[in-house]
């Protein structure tokens, strides 16, 4: 087991094998080696609140069997321009990304943190797809972004930027 202290000082007991989802605690309890002392000295992440660590863990107890997908893999499928093939959400994942907002934010920022490559890959999809097809004012909605251009610096914007346009 290792356990883990949260923003705020909460503790999480979790089994080793979850949580080298994580890149960043893979690489640190390698780096310790097998002593016993990652059993009784909790790992601080200050960056991660307990609700997020709570969420993060349970994203890696589920997906605990999958492979870990590392920055740069070179088996990653990529399409005919050589982008990443963007998959469907499973249902499960897309339950687990139904939180607010500042939620998913958080999460993202955390899955960032923490090196766990598949996790930062859902919760962006998630809001890509939050803003696929949709206008620039129905993003700013969507997000509540206050539009601080004037009438004139927006046409500017878009005439700079008619190319791409595909309408």
């Amino acid at each position: 087991m290792v356990k883990l202290t949260s923003s705020e000082g909460t503790e999480f007991d979790v089994e080793r094998s979850v949580i080298e989802r994580s890149l960043l605690i893979k690489n640190l309890l390698d780096d310790v080696g097998e002593s016993d002392t990652c059993a009784y000295t909790p790992i601080p992440l200050p960056n991660v609140s307990g609700p997020i660590l709570a969420k993060v863990i349970e994203y890696c107890e589920h997906h605990r069997n999958d492979p870990v997908v590392g920055h740069g893999d070179a088996d990653a499928e990529l399409d005919a321009s050589g982008a990443r093939v963007s998959d469907e959400i499973d249902e499960w994942d897309m339950e687990f990304c139904k939180v607010d907002q500042g939620t998913l934010f958080e999460m993202i920022l955390a899955a960032n943190y923490l090196d766990i490559r598949s996790m930062l890959d859902l919760t962006c999809k998630t809001v890509a797809n939050m803003i696929k097809n949709k206008t620039p004012e129905e993003i700013r909605k969507t997000f509540n972004i206050t539009n601080d251009f004037s009438p004139e610096e927006e046409e500017q914007v878009q005439r700079e930027n008619a190319w791409c346009e595909d309408r």
